[in-house]
């Protein structure tokens, strides 16, 4: 049409040969850029950067042509068209990504697993000194308690005999108690800091192997054993066009990909299925969301051991981190995803995964 904008000067081959794919399909409907625009309810001038190859469109803007397409001609777009044009999407959103980039992703959640170690560990020896600290108080009361007990002949009285009788007693129980509660308390919170540090520790050690993985890469993530023997990824989003782009993306890993479209398909496809190595799946979901049904997973003993990656649009800020985590993710990608990143995540998990089977 008359309205459409020339292709971008500075569009890679990948861009160019799927918004020269798209311009095609959209002339074929026969209608102005402005018009199918507000057939969709969509800006214009966003629309028009779609087909002039100066920006991804979602995948759903590329069904929606296909739809349209076959409305306006009165017949179905052949699967081989559609193929074909994902193929196009896929190389477009690698060609979108670098290694380089993903580097840059990779070094900043590196940065931030670090940092929440070396707090976390810092904490655990504040607390820990703490508790110590209690834990002698309560042995010097004792030795104290049991010295009166002795001066004032009341071995065989009970504790509350002693409070009634002598007030110095009463107090000496009343601290001990208190640091006793104190101690339980501490004990729970170092706990608690060491497994944080734990985490992050096992993070920090994923995420150095990932980085090494785009690293030694230029162009794809090399196989780590023969096709056969590969486990499987289940990829778990409730949109079509998210589960078409992260197929696309880790197509070129050779290993059969799984996708569902809800947390419960998730669960089915676990018991049918006991050769994950990883699961890739979107935090908002209806129903059952990403955290529910990590929680479910976690819970059976046959695939509490399989890692999860949650995908968000939320943003990995530090209350939707430790709600993963506490849930039983063990990584985060945030929407849009780096494909460079995503395959070397992928990489890994399968590694370790042949690792502990080779071990068996």
């Amino acid at each position: 049409m008359g309205d459409l904008r020339p292709l971008g000067d500075d569009l890679t081959d990948a861009s160019r040969a799927l918004a020269q794919a798209l311009r095609e399909l959209f002339e074929g409907m026969e209608v102005s850029v402005r018009r199918y625009a507000a057939r969709r309810q969509r800006d214009p001038g966003t629309f028009s950067r779609y087909l002039n190859g100066t920006r991804l469109p979602p995948w759903q803007v590329i069904t929606d042509l296909f739809t349209d397409l076959a409305e306006h001609r009165g017949t179905a777009v052949t699967t081989e068209a559609i193929e074909f044009v994902r193929g196009l999407y896929g190389s477009a959103v690698d060609a979108g990504s670098s290694p380089k980039h993903a580097v840059e992703i990779l070094e900043q959640q590196l940065a931030d697993a670090d940092r929440i170690s070396r707090r976390s560990s810092i904490r655990g020896d504040v607390l820990g000194d703490a508790l110590l600290d209690r834990t002698h108080r309560i042995a010097d009361l004792e030795v104290r308690l049991s010295q009166l007990e002795a001066d004032r002949s009341a071995e065989r009285k009970r504790a509350d005999e002693l409070a009634a009788a002598h007030p110095d007693v009463s107090g000496l129980l009343q601290e001990r108690n208190a640091l006793q509660l104190e101690v339980e308390r501490l004990g729970s919170e170092l706990r608690e800091a060491r497994a944080q540090s734990a985490a992050a520790e096992g993070r920090c050690n994923l995420l150095e192997r990932q980085l090494d993985a785009v690293e030694k890469s230029t162009a794809s993530l090399p196989a780590v054993t023969a096709p056969q023997d590969m486990p499987k990824i289940l990829i778990v989003d409730d949109q079509p066009g998210n589960l078409l782009a992260m197929t696309a993306v880790l197509a070129t890993l050779d290993q059969e990909l799984v996708t569902v479209s809800s947390g419960r398909e998730a669960l089915k496809a676990l018991l049918d299925h006991d050769d994950f190595a990883v699961i890739i799946m979107d935090v908002q979901m209806p129903e059952m969301d990403g955290y529910e049904t990590c929680a479910h997973i976690k819970r059976r003993p046959r695939t509490r051991d399989v890692p999860i990656i949650f995908l968000t649009a939320m943003g990995v800020d530090s209350e939707h981190s430790a709600r993963g985590y506490a849930a039983g993710a063990v990584d985060y990608i945030s929407k849009p995803f780096d494909p460079w990143a995503l395959r070397a995540k992928v990489a890994v998990f399968t590694s370790i995964y042949l690792e502990r089977h080779t071990q068996q």
